[in-house]
């Protein structure tokens, strides 16, 4: 009866949970073995028929079985891929009808093409300049000038000095064994030389309109250091551009031919800004960790790091927040719904956590069986707002939003924010402001001269009052610094007045005279040096009278105050 009870309270535990989540599961399959990273998966309506696909580079369980996987419904279709995916993008290269999207998949050196998922066009990047030097001493071993070991040395000794990077082919020879080093030899001598970039990452842009079904151009990142624009229709290379460092995450914004600013996250641990029409960076990011995810939420870059944490940047980079992170970042991607026009960044946490924000609030929390590796976000099938992510396992794991779900700050279990900085809210500008500033700007230099004048007044009456008390001997200098001032009240017998002063602690002041006539009694106790003599000997004074007449309360012939203190002993 005690193990029912509690699965019975384990379901309605999970029942609730559900209920009360902002997500229905679709789907959750951990043999699904699908191995890849945000940047190769995209949705797409392949066919025109309104079914929205599933496109997957996937790399394999090893890293050695690279495939194209197409997810439609429970359907996967494969297809192997020459060479392991470093992005995959759907895109239209045509404007007429019917308007089916191409698939992209950059792959080493090539971006292949499909259409209706058969292959339709493939880009290959144009060949880097060889260095002399190598082609030289390739010459000499292909006439057998000179042996496979000499070669060997020259080779080592142009990658050392030379600017301009070996070529595949003597990188390879460089790796080789002794004994492999002759055939190694003939077999590429005959060969001639190239040397081959690789691209690293790949995206979209809007060539003339920011429509949803607008043609749209392919942007490369080679490793070579530069920025690859190419047409849609012909595939030539409409713009290059330059970087300091290798990129590895891009995120575009505009059309082409009108205006659009592109960021660059590269190796180098910077981010770069361009646009267009220029040719190297026009701002640059510092970042004090690796970038491992870059998003464009709005207007703001979202980048990640490797320090477990998300920053918010200007395109002219101006940091805006900081959110540290409970785990590492493995994945980061863009949550957008159309319907109520919310746009936030998805971040996968090594904690087996996903983590929605936006900008710095915590919108929600999903928890996964496994730690996420790629997300993806959009329409699949007929649903407009699906959650799509594969975990490490290489497991599949689908949620769709629910149709009343609203995100709101705080929405999930922890909110690191409480320590980041409160934005002020500041009110409008007033009319009385706005006349205080104009008055300020006209009169800004006689203000300022007014208010050094009054500074410097206040100076020399401060420094003429501490003159005057040292000339004195009042000691204002405190002894101790618990006690920097001491407050007395002051009975003026004179003028029926009762008055108080401050006394710096360890200052000397006379003792009360005793007898007939105006007194003047100090409410408190004598400090050392008040009297002449060494040791000290508590005093009493009482019968201190005050003038008849004077008005004060208590005044008259009989005692009106008494007083307790020390004094010291052998004063006259």
């Amino acid at each position: 009866m005690a193990a029912t009870s509690s699965l019975q309270a384990d379901g309605d535990k999970g029942k609730s949970s559900e209920a009360s989540s902002k997500w229905l599961n679709a789907v959750s399959d951990p043999m699904t073995n699908i191995h890849t990273f945000p940047a190769c998966m995209a949705l797409a309506d392949l066919h025109g028929d309104g079914e929205y696909e599933l496109v997957v580079g996937d790399l394999g369980p090893d890293g050695r079985q690279p495939r194209l996987k197409v997810l439609k419904g429970t359907v996967l279709r494969e297809s192997p891929l020459p060479a392991l995916p470093a992005a995959a993008v759907t895109f239209l290269m045509e404007s007429h009808e019917p308007q089916t999207p191409a698939v992209a998949i950059a792959s080493g050196p090539c971006v292949y093409m499909y259409k209706n998922l058969k292959p339709y066009f493939k880009f290959s990047l144009p060949p880097l300049p060889v260095n002399p030097l190598e082609q030289d001493v390739w010459n000499q071993a292909k006439e057998d000038q000179i042996d496979p070991l000499t070669l060997k040395e020259m080779l080592e000794g142009i990658r050392e000095k030379a600017e301009v990077p070996l070529s595949v082919q003597s990188l390879r020879f460089l790796q080789v064994e002794l004994s492999e080093m002759e055939a190694f030899v003939n077999q590429h001598k005959s060969k001639s030389i190239r040397r081959q970039t690789v691209i690293t990452t790949m995206t979209t842009l809007k060539k003339n309109l920011a429509d949803e079904d607008a043609v749209s151009c392919l942007v490369l990142g080679t490793e070579s250091k530069e920025l690859l624009v190419l047409d849609p229709k012909a595939f030539t290379i409409l713009a290059k551009m330059s970087l300091p460092s290798v990129p590895v995450f891009l995120e575009v914004s505009g059309q082409f031919e009108v205006e659009f600013r592109l960021a660059a996250a590269c190796r180098n641990g910077s981010v770069y800004m361009l646009r267009r029409d220029s040719k190297r960076p026009k701002y640059c990011i510092e970042l004090s960790a690796q970038p491992v995810g870059l998003v464009l939420v709005h207007k703001v870059l979202v980048v990640g790091s490797n320090q477990d944490s998300l920053h918010g940047f200007t395109h002219k980079g101006k940091k805006l927040w900081t959110v540290q992170m409970p785990a590492a970042i493995l994945a980061m991607n863009l949550l957008e719904q159309h319907s109520r026009g919310l746009q936030a960044v998805m971040a996968g946490l090594a904690n087996r956590e996903v983590r929605i924000y936006q900008d710095k609030a915590l919108l929600n929390i999903i928890h996964t069986p496994e730690a996420v590796t790629s997300l993806c976000f959009g329409r699949f099938g007929r649903e407009d707002n699906t959650l799509i992510m594969t975990t490490q396992g290489g497991g599949l794991i689908m949620k769709i939003l629910k149709r009343t779900a609203v995100f709101g700050e705080g929405g999930g279990e922890a909110d690191p924010l409480l320590s980041q900085p409160v934005k002020l809210n500041v009110p409008r500008k007033t009319r009385i402001y706005v006349d205080q500033t104009l008055r300020e700007r006209e009169a800004g230099t006689a203000m300022h001269r007014t208010f050094q004048a009054d500074l410097y007044l206040l100076r020399l009456r401060a420094a003429r009052a501490y003159v005057q008390a040292l000339e004195s001997s009042l000691s204002p200098v405190s002894v101790t610094a618990q006690e920097p001032l001491k407050l007395h009240a002051v009975l003026a017998a004179e003028q029926g007045t009762l008055s108080s002063r401050l006394i710096p602690h360890g200052a000397s002041d006379k003792p009360p005279e005793v007898g007939p006539g105006p007194q003047v009694v100090t409410l408190g106790r004598f400090f050392p040096g008040a009297w002449r003599g060494t040791p000290q000997e508590p005093v009493h004074f009482s019968n201190c009278r005050q003038p008849e007449g004077v008005g004060l309360p208590g005044a008259g012939m009989g005692p009106s105050r008494d007083y307790t203190g020390t004094r010291r002993t052998g004063s006259p």
